[in-house]
């Protein structure tokens, strides 16, 4: 069996374009998931709270995010009372490319 490192985002690895937005909409997805769980919402009542319809939201939970652009995911957050910080700064002067990152409090 051959093994290789992953370069620590799994949509890079597989070749999807524009993979370190695609990484930073997955996290958004996860958090918005965590906050609907939290408040034990079906799929009808979270469709209702965020003004989509409940397709949408089983195409949110299932990780299907061609439809959601990152400004409406955060939209989504606000909605769900919860805070998104954004921050820009500099890359290191190494050759990778400048990258996207997302994380939870």
């Amino acid at each position: 069996m051959r093994v290789s490192e992953g370069s620590g985002n799994v949509f890079a690895d597989i070749g999807i374009e524009q993979p370190e937005e695609y990484l930073a909409k997955a996290e958004l997805a996860r958090q918005i998931v965590g906050a609907l769980d939290a408040r034990r919402l079906t799929q009808t009542g979270a469709a209702r709270i965020l003004g989509v319809s409940q397709p949408k939201v089983s195409a949110l939970r299932n990780g299907r995010l061609e439809g959601f652009s990152a400004e409406r995911l955060i939209r989504f957050l606000d909605v769900l009372g919860r805070d998104v910080r954004i921050i820009v700064s500099e890359k290191p002067r190494s050759r990778r490319r400048a990258r996207v990152t997302v994380m939870a409090a």
